[in-house]
């Protein structure tokens, strides 16, 4: 897995993002067991207590469960999976929407290039 942690933001943040991102992009499936608290540790070569507080807050979003003797699994709850897609993609597109406007797009504008390059991509393919 590959973890680019930096120090402008807190890294148990970052940690949260990825593991968030994993799961919606599906490397993590539902039901699944996540490495231990040590293995992810390693692995983005950080502090266990760091892993285990941004495990801790995956657990209070619901993604996250964990079982006592087991270790932690992805939520079987895709549809909670699903949400936090889609939230995460709203906030990506009122991003770029901003960005877009900040130079001067409208989003009719930002529509019609989108459709655009759309278009190109579909006819090189061909």
């Amino acid at each position: 897995m590959n973890w680019e942690l930096n120090s402008e933001r807190p890294i148990y943040a970052q940690i949260i993002e990825k593991v968030i991102m994993d799961i919606i992009s599906g490397v993590y499936r539902p039901g699944e067991r996540l490495p231990s608290v040590r293995e992810l540790a390693m692995d983005a070569a950080v502090n266990p207590n760091t892993m285990q507080k941004a495990l801790a807050e995956l657990e209070r979003t619901g993604l996250v469960k964990s079982q006592r003797t087991s270790g932690r699994f992805i939520t079987e709850d895709t549809d909670l999976i699903m949400d936090e897609k889609r939230k995460i993609a709203r906030k990506e597109i009122q991003d770029f929407r901003d960005k877009m406007n900040a130079i001067g797009f409208t989003t009719e504008e930002i529509v019609q290039l989108m459709y655009e390059k759309e278009k190109v991509e579909e006819e090189e393919e061909r």
